[in-house]
């Protein structure tokens, strides 16, 4: 090999080395030490630097390693804004998000908890909202169903959405902490950025190469939500709903109907079934046109990955439990015995 190719060569490898290392590092920045939501309180003294609280994040297991938030910290020159107080932290933030909270002061005494429970619509959070005396429930509601005229959330997974579609079933439902002052913006952009992060790279994969939309997935997980209790269920019921989109019969979902009339019933009247509504599920086939409610993780996982079964019906009785069945006959008897 002459001296010229040697040169190259030697470049070319340190030339690989260097993107390598660099393709290495960011993927350490930005990948989480776990997916779990797992909230850990993590406290910065008055004078402690960059290697204490770095130090301090890993022992907590809330990194993976001290040396990467020093690095970025030190990249970014940011050393001097980190602030000292009580911070709520999760294990699925990365380091830029750990340290954006960091440097804002997002501390708890500064801020209000809240919990927005799995299943709960827009009206609901809205509710919950003002009866917290956070912001009024129009605020709220105005917001999250007329986001197109207000702020413009930069997120890949409303672009899609159809043109008359609200938030529904794209505010994360988990604890968080917002700030005494927060407007209906800021809140709704905190669950928005959350459903952005829980929805890794794997469920987007996979929702593409099913040829589904992310949208028709909340949909579905938004009857799952409401319809069966445990994810196990959840899977299986998917299963069913999806058999029936294929072969083009009603989804008959009961929670369809509690959505259009706004009341919880154990048994709905043949009469229920027959509201001319676009929501019905008794009476048009395929999804409702937009999600009935915020489903959390468990139903939005069942969505994309439903279980096949032999099952072709199902219903829940009074204690949560799901009773699945073959045939008409079967289902029929079930809705006679539990379904009263």
């Amino acid at each position: 090999m002459s001296k010229k190719n040697i040169v190259i060569t030697t470049i070319l490898i340190f030339a690989l080395i260097i993107i390598s290392g660099w393709f290495y590092f960011e993927w350490q920045i930005n990948y989480p030490i776990s997916q779990n939501s797992t909230e850990k309180n993590f406290v910065i003294e008055k004078g402690e630097g960059v290697k204490k609280i770095a130090a301090d994040l890993e022992k907590s297991g809330l990194i993976k390693n001290a040396f990467y938030f020093e690095t970025y910290v030190w990249r970014e020159k940011i050393e001097k804004k980190l602030q000292a107080g009580e911070y709520l932290l999760k294990e699925n933030m990365n380091i830029p998000e750990i340290v954006e909270i960091l440097i804002k002061g997002e501390i708890i005494s500064n801020q209000k908890k809240i919990t927005i429970i799995e299943g709960w619509k827009i009206n609901d959070i809205g509710g919950y909202l003002q009866e917290n005396k956070i912001i009024s429930a129009k605020e709220f509601e105005t917001a999250a169903k007329g986001w197109r005229g207000g702020k413009n959330y930069q997120y890949d997974f409303l672009k899609n959405l159809p043109a008359k579609a609200s938030l529904e079933g794209f505010l994360f439902p988990d604890t968080y902490f917002i700030y005494e002052d927060a407007n209906a913006e800021d809140i709704i952009d905190k669950m928005l950025k959350n459903f952005d992060k829980y929805l890794t790279k794997e469920m987007r994969d996979e929702i593409k190469k099913q040829n589904k939309s992310i949208f028709e997935i909340i949909t579905m997980a938004g009857l799952l939500e409401k319809e069966v209790r445990t994810g196990k269920d959840r899977k299986i019921a998917a299963g069913i709903f999806y058999k029936r989109i294929e072969e083009e019969i009603p989804l008959e979902s009961c929670a369809t109907i509690a959505y259009i009339l706004k009341k919880d019933k154990r048994q709905y009247s043949f009469e229920d079934t027959r509201i001319e509504s676009p929501y019905n599920t008794y009476l048009n086939k395929g999804l409702p046109p937009a999600p009935i409610c915020n489903p959390g993780e468990s139903a939005i996982k069942a969505a994309i990955w439903p279980e096949k079964s032999e099952y072709n019906f199902f219903l829940s009785k009074e204690d949560g439990e799901t009773v699945f069945s073959k045939t008409l006959e079967e289902h029929n008897s079930a809705k006679a015995k539990w379904v009263k």
